[in-house]
């Protein structure tokens, strides 16, 4: 996957296209991201231990990673991500549109 926990990312489409946030949660084997404020949904619980007042919760579900992209914040957008190796043999993201480091 392009985009893993702790990235900025922009929504490229859906329901929430254009919002940006924090990935909370990724996902590899389901292909899917939980990103903070987007595709958000509610939940009813009843009275429990855990929550004793029960009613509606509102949170934030799961997106495919196809409808993210990395956000540059150099260029101020989402970018498509290359991948680059450094003189020290590490593997790194690297912005496609201006060639910055994004890791």
């Amino acid at each position: 996957m392009h985009v893993k926990k702790g990235d900025t990312v922009v929504v490229i489409s859906g329901k929430d296209k254009g919002k940006k946030g924090k990935v909370l949660t990724a996902m590899p084997k389901r292909n899917r991201v939980i990103v903070e404020g987007v595709n958000m949904q509610t939940k009813h619980t009843k009275p429990s231990q855990k929550s004793p007042q029960g009613g509606i919760i509102h949170q934030e579900g799961p997106i495919h990673v196809s409808n993210v992209m990395l956000y540059c914040e150099k260029d101020k957008k989402g970018v498509r991500v290359g991948y680059k190796v450094l003189e020290n043999g590490e593997k790194v993201r690297v912005c496609k549109k201006c060639g910055e480091v994004l890791d």
